[in-house]
């Protein structure tokens, strides 16, 4: 009897190993370095989404990196919201690349980049998807919610908070990309659940509740999309303080960080760091 038992207890523990080894096709996630703006291409071999598109000038620099690794349409445009070093570099990418799909949250904005990227739309017959409530898609194994502002209005001057968050599950691994959400915004998104890589909100300006937030989501990795002068000693603080390992584009340049599945590496013009 004791010698079943032993054999049992024998293949239990190798289905088990061999569940936790278990790979999958790379994920990889492109934070390009485009000062203090937010541009990211979230690819596998078969779909790419983009996330941002950096300031005007931005543009040119997506398009090349999109060239550089063979990526010839998007899937998937996330426009998180309408302020310049969101939407900058959107209307030279849809008119240089097949552009899907886009979504882009529901409210007005003027200024001659959105104008722009509205006429770059209507060149390309493309209507946007203006997400007014939460809508999710999965592409070639990668889940995608797509969390939309639950107010009308903000505040006067405060778009940051109609910023749509992008939720990613790839297998056994969850990315959170949170535009520039503010504390209104992350209020409204304290229970989204646990994820391994944060996108730090707001290029990692100080946001009064963000340590809240960052006990909530409790990611081990963070990426900031910012400037030298914008990445707060508080935002900075908060993340020793929680032990998450943090990147920086202004410190790291252009991040690359790849899930397999069960876990993320990460790669940089400076450094390598893998989990």
């Amino acid at each position: 009897m004791k010698k079943i038992i032993l054999i049992l207890f024998l293949v239990l523990a190798l289905c088990s190993c061999e569940r936790k080894t278990e790979k999958y096709p790379d994920f990889t996630m492109d934070f390009l370095d485009v000062g203090k703006a937010d541009s990211m291409v979230l690819r596998t071999e078969n779909g790419t989404v983009v996330i941002d598109c950096g300031e005007k000038g931005d543009g040119k620099e997506i398009l090349s990196f999109l060239e550089e690794n063979g990526i010839e349409s998007i899937d998937c445009l996330i426009i998180t919201h309408y302020d310049k070093d969101h939407v900058g570099g959107a209307a030279k990418l849809i008119k240089n690349i097949e552009v899907k799909k886009v979504l882009a949250p529901d409210y007005e904005e003027n200024s001659s980049e959105v104008e722009k990227y509205h006429k770059a739309l209507d060149e390309k017959n493309i209507t946007p998807v203006l997400v007014t409530e939460n809508t999710s898609f999965t592409l070639d194994g990668v889940e995608y919610d797509i969390y939309a502002p639950e107010k009308t209005f903000y505040g006067e001057d405060n778009d940051n908070d109609f910023s749509l968050v992008t939720k990613v599950t790839y297998h056994n691994t969850t990315m959170l990309f949170t535009g520039d959400a503010m504390e209104q915004r992350l209020s409204e998104i304290m229970d989204i659940g646990k994820c391994n890589l944060l996108k730090v909100p707001y290029h990692a300006r100080k946001i009064d509740n963000l340590e809240k937030f960052l006990s909530c989501v409790s990611p081990k990795y963070a990426v900031a999309c910012t400037s030298e002068s914008e990445f707060s000693d508080n935002t900075e603080n908060l993340l020793e303080k929680y032990r998450i390992k943090y990147y920086s584009t202004c410190y790291d340049g252009r991040i690359t960080a790849v899930s397999d599945g069960n876990g993320i590496s990460f790669t940089t013009e400076k450094q390598a760091y893998t989990s």
